[in-house]
């Protein structure tokens, strides 16, 4: 049960006292005013979904899978990154399935998901 219909349940019960009423329907004003609030996507996500397309585009292009230096170098739009921020971009797209991540010596090499 969530804390909505706990609060109009308690509402139910005591209909008949004003006070009581008034303070729970300010309550369940609260908890719709903070549950309905719409997150919007930040400044940085926005752009990282641009350079995500941009990576699994490059990707699809090259036929070997790459490592985070090499995409560094050769997608121009990523150059000013830092390792970590591309790391985190690979991060999402693996867990999405979008990208896979294989080692070799212990380097993450990224390739398109078959």
């Amino acid at each position: 049960m969530t804390k909505k219909e706990m609060y109009a349940e308690i509402r139910n019960a005591v209909i008949n006292n004003e006070e009581m009423v008034a303070f729970i329907d300010h309550e369940i004003e609260l908890l719709n005013r903070k549950g309905g609030s719409s997150k919007k996507p930040t400044k940085t996500q926005v752009e990282n979904d641009a350079y995500k397309a941009t990576i699994v585009e490059y990707l699809t292009t090259v036929d070997a899978p790459k490592t985070i230096k090499d995409m560094q170098v050769e997608i121009a739009d990523i150059s000013g990154l830092t390792n970590q921020r591309i790391t985190h971009m690979l991060t999402d797209l693996v867990k999405a399935g979008t990208l896979v991540k294989e080692y070799v010596k212990k380097t993450p090499y990224y390739s398109i998901a078959a």
